[in-house]
């Protein structure tokens, strides 16, 4: 059974790589089930049972882009994790996405292309907009929390980061977003602060 579980661990990391690289060598149009299997050396089959079609592709690639910041929020050091006050920690969850975001554009708008229909369902958003709605409500119990955290992933669409990079890079983009995290929670803790220039090395995301 070890073997079997190590093979299947293989065969995922080789059809999330072979996804990736399609994307970016070809384009969306050009990732199919077909496409990928064969790309990653594995059966059609193994790629349907495991992540159902192109959508569950895109859903999976993207958790695990997303993976190290869901950590980071669960266990790691302020003002990401816990222990800092909610304004620090929405900056810092902001500038997190705005980094993975930057990054990783292609994949972004990808995935809100195959899953337009049930973006809101994605697992992944669906973590990050609980996770704001925890942190507006702790700032603003009086604002409507769930809007105003779709409101602020809002600003991660794919072809509106890849506008706003295009023209001034990821920092343009963090300082944009923090911009408007103080516009619509302006009784953020008066501790959070942008942090300092190139203290985002430990950002996950390629």
């Amino acid at each position: 059974m070890a073997a079997e579980r190590a093979d299947a661990a293989r065969n995922r990391l080789a059809i999330l790589r072979a996804t990736e690289e399609l994307l970016v060598q070809r384009g969306l149009e050009h990732v199919s089930l077909d496409a990928v299997a064969a790309r990653a050396g594995v059966g059609k089959g193994t790629v349907f049972r495991r992540f159902g079609n192109r959508t569950g592709l895109f859903r999976e690639l993207l958790a695990e882009r997303a993976a190290r910041i869901r950590d980071a929020i669960d266990n790691g050091p302020p003002p990401l994790g816990p222990g800092a006050p909610a304004g620090d920690r929405l900056i810092g969850f902001l500038d997190e996405l705005a980094t993975l975001a930057a990054k990783n554009i292609t994949l972004i708008a990808a995935h809100e292309q195959a899953c337009a229909a049930d973006k809101h369902q994605d697992p992944t958003y669906q973590r990050w907009h609980a996770h704001l709605v925890g942190l507006v409500h702790e700032i603003r119990p009086d604002a409507d929390a769930e809007f105003l955290a779709h409101t602020l992933l809002g600003s991660f669409d794919g072809e509106l980061v890849r506008r706003i990079t295009d023209r001034g890079g990821v920092e343009r983009l963090r300082t944009a977003v923090r911009d408007l995290a103080r516009t619509i929670a302006p009784a953020m803790s008066a501790h959070a602060t942008d942090p300092p220039a190139g203290s985002h090395a430990h950002t996950p995301g390629r």
